[in-house]
């Protein structure tokens, strides 16, 4: 379900402060762009935005969780990432001279996810307006190409155990909340999803996770993994 409020944003909580692309710009100028944002609610497996889609809106992540699909010809899907509180989503088309098409999917994993979005012409015309904001925004942007181009790495160098291991470990950087026996990573994936984001067959993630856990360095509960030795999942990481 999708709904839309012009204007809601209150301006005593200032969502663009918290988002990596405008958490240098000054506050009086983030206040200029209040009046351009508007926000959406959906429900778990709504489709936010949807790969091919033309449209020029920028989404900031003000509740809940979201995840970044892609699909293939032969209908495979890719489990690009997984967004939260204050990250923002779809911005290539936004920067993009040409605008679309969309390179991914945006679906919501939790009920009640709400983000705000932003129009192309909007952010533009700030722009114009405060144009050294947009040298922070380069780079962000090419922080983010950065950590593209290391996925890319590991999916090349590095076999599925040392994948998962790295992926359990910024699942609990972004996630992880502490309890008595470790880290408690929620991570709301179903098996193929996890296998999706790792890179590899459901079955080969499940026996990398049974090994993990058969050494003592995780335990399954659910949809959520306790991290109970972050420091070999560091080291296999690394191998």
């Amino acid at each position: 379900m999708f709904t839309g409020k012009p204007n809601a944003m209150n301006e005593n909580n200032n969502m663009l402060l918290h988002t990596a692309l405008f958490k240098q710009v000054p506050l009086d100028q983030a206040e200029e762009l209040m009046s351009h944002l508007r926000q959406a609610t959906f429900d778990k497996g709504d489709y936010i935005f949807r790969e091919g889609d033309t449209d020029h809106r920028m989404y900031i992540l003000e509740y809940g969780k979201v995840k970044l699909t892609r699909r293939s010809e032969d209908d495979r899907v890719q489990l690009l990432s997984i967004h939260t509180y204050g990250e923002v989503l779809g911005e290539i088309p936004v920067f993009d001279p040409h605008g679309g098409p969309r390179t991914a999917s945006a679906i919501a994993m939790t009920n009640n996810t709400q983000v705000l979005w932003l129009e192309h012409d909007a952010l533009f015309a700030w722009l114009d307006i405060h144009p050294r904001v947009a040298i922070d925004m380069l780079q962000v942007l090419a922080n983010r190409m950065r950590a593209n181009n290391e996925r890319i790495s590991d999916l090349v160098f590095m076999d599925v155990p040392a994948r998962l291991a790295k992926t359990l470990l910024n699942l609990a950087s972004r996630f992880g909340e502490p309890v008595e026996a470790g880290l408690k990573v929620p991570h709301d994936l179903t098996q193929e999803e996890m296998a999706q984001l790792v890179g590899s067959s459901r079955e080969t993630v499940n026996k990398a996770l049974m090994d993990f856990a058969n050494r003592g360095w995780i335990a399954r509960e659910g949809h959520s993994i306790i991290i109970y030795q972050p420091g070999m999942l560091i080291r296999r990481s690394q191998r």
